[in-house]
């Protein structure tokens, strides 16, 4: 479908494309025109707090860069009359999250984004860079910088129309998505605060860096590690009855065993990432390394393995690790085995509301000429902040911020022009979303 906007070179100090409005849209009504006119009026200052905000190192264990983007981004919000707060992470380690509270009437609506990258402070990759393509290369820009802008864009062309106080809007970016503080109780306490109070949730992150595209289920992502013993000796003298079998091939049964029972199972992954065996080992789990010490003619004593493991919802998560924990209790002659599992961000399962949600959004799309927006295939979304919200809310939307491609690595780019069209998107969609408080059926019992 053509997209209803025409395309002109901005500034070449910003170095990026601009998008003004054309005609009025006949499938907006003029309040709704208003709201996509603010946005485009207002896409060069966009672009330029992009910039500031990705040239501000913000890897999750440089504190310091992680609050000076709070910091400027709590000033744009207290110009649209919100009222902010910094919850310091110390007790979690970590920086900290900046909330950012308006409105007392209409529905309650959750925003969520993220202050920290990948990036730490001595990482090589730092710039902003003009690609020849039209797109711009820079750490963070699409994870998640470019979607805390989108956020922003979307609440000051309402407040712009005069349409923002028809909601009631609490957003909470932290600084830990990248790297979550622990405990994890304390860490995610104000985003789970304003999941209790919110009645929707709505995550800026980018997805599957397609526009096409939304997010309504995400996987989890916890950690577990496994340990096994065995009885050393000599080689010539593994599977004797008083011997054993040895760590090392315990190890290997108990893996062997969970791919056999688990790797069919839709929608759920598992992954032995770090694995060990010897005589002697020395595992670094902290920084998920280590040192081990075998000889061909020994039976190893020892083996650890490290991995991760995602589910589409908590049954499913709790099933596969009932089976994982039962196969690591069998265990071979000789030996012994301890399976830990460890809670990480929780499954965010597909429900008749998200999909309501995204239908809403959808439909915003499409009045601007942008298209249908389809679920996207929880196999190619990661994990984040909008799972933890998930139990709380009638309906959780994410996948809504800026695209692009390479999040995580050195070709992180993004395309500016998604900044602006997903900002009048997002605007578009709350301004509908506050028309319709009572499309939903009620959240859980707070």
């Amino acid at each position: 479908m053509k997209n209803p906007l025409s395309r002109c070179v901005a500034s070449l100090v910003l170095g990026c494309a601009c998008v003004v409005s054309a005609a009025a849209n006949p499938s907006l009504d003029p309040r709704e025109q208003d709201i996509v006119d603010a946005v485009a009026a207002r896409h060069t200052e966009a672009v330029a707090l992009l910039r500031a905000s990705v040239e501000i190192n913000s890897g999750t264990m440089n504190l310091d860069g992680v609050k000076r983007v709070g910091e400027l981004l709590a000033s744009e919000f207290r110009d649209i009359g919100f009222a902010t707060e910094w919850v310091d992470g110390a007790a979690f380690h970590r920086a900290g999250h900046l909330v950012a509270s308006g409105g007392s009437e209409g529905p309650r609506v959750l925003l969520i984004g993220h202050l920290d990258t990948v990036f730490p402070a001595d990482a090589g990759f730092q710039e902003w860079t003009v690609l020849e393509d039209g797109r711009v290369r820079a750490p963070g820009i699409t994870d998640m910088k470019g979607g805390n802008v989108v956020m922003l864009e979307a609440l000051r062309a309402l407040q712009q129309a005069g349409l923002l106080d028809g909601l009631q809007v609490r957003a909470v970016l932290t600084g830990d998505e990248e790297d979550r503080g622990r405990p994890l109780s304390v860490a995610n306490a104000a985003l789970e605060e304003a999941a209790r109070w919110a009645d929707y949730a709505i995550g800026f992150e980018d997805g599957d860096g397609d526009t096409a595209t939304a997010v309504v289920a995400r996987r989890g992502s916890s950690s577990w590690q496994l340990s096994t013993r065995g009885r050393p000796a000599h080689s010539s003298q593994i599977f004797r009855e008083d011997i054993g079998d040895g760590a090392a091939f315990e190890m290997a049964r108990i893996l062997n065993a969970w791919r056999e029972a688990l790797a069919e199972e839709e929608n759920l992954t598992f992954n032995p990432g770090l694995v060990m065996a010897g005589t002697d080992i020395r595992h670094d789990s902290a920084n998920t390394r280590g040192e081990a010490f075998g000889k061909g003619n020994v039976i190893a004593q020892t083996a650890v393995a490290t991995g991760g493991i995602r589910a589409l919802s908590p049954q499913q998560l709790e099933r596969a690790v009932a089976v994982m924990r039962e196969i690591a209790s069998n265990n071979l002659n000789g030996t012994q085995a301890e399976f830990v599992f460890d809670p990480g961000y929780p499954p965010m399962p597909p429900t008749d509301n998200n999909r309501g949600l995204l239908a809403l959004y959808s439909g915003a799309s499409e009045a601007l000429g942008l298209g249908q927006v389809r679920a996207v295939n929880p196999r190619l979304a990661g994990a984040a902040d909008v799972s933890f919200t998930a139990p709380y809310v009638r309906a959780a939307l994410d996948g809504i911020g800026m695209m692009g491609s390479g999040g995580h690595t050195v070709d992180e780019a993004a395309d500016l022009n998604t900044l602006l069209t997903q900002s009048q998107r997002a605007a578009l969609f709350l301004y509908r979303l506050s028309s319709s408080p009572d499309a939903f059926p009620s959240a859980p019992a707070r």
